[in-house]
């Protein structure tokens, strides 16, 4: 995490918002009082490809089987 002071981040926005990008989180205060954070926006997300791994997963033939009891009980601890 990085602090800055106001101006440095107008002295040095270009760089800031590319470090943000790459994933730094930038504070901006004021006499040494944090008043901001830069965070990217996140963008919509991509649409999905259909059949992407068809040929790279298989499923057993007993897939639709109800789990063992035991592995029931280990799930909701």
């Amino acid at each position: 995490m990085k602090e800055i002071n106001i101006y440095e981040a107008k002295t040095n926005l270009s760089k800031i918002v590319n470090d943000v990008l790459e994933g730094e989180e930038v504070i901006i205060g004021r006499a040494g009082l944090p008043l901001v954070k830069i965070v990217p926006i996140r963008g919509k997300k991509k649409n999905r490809i259909s059949g992407l791994f068809k040929n790279d997963i298989e499923f057993s033939k007993d897939i639709d089987k109800p789990l063992p009891d035991k592995v029931i009980k280990n799930f909701y601890k």
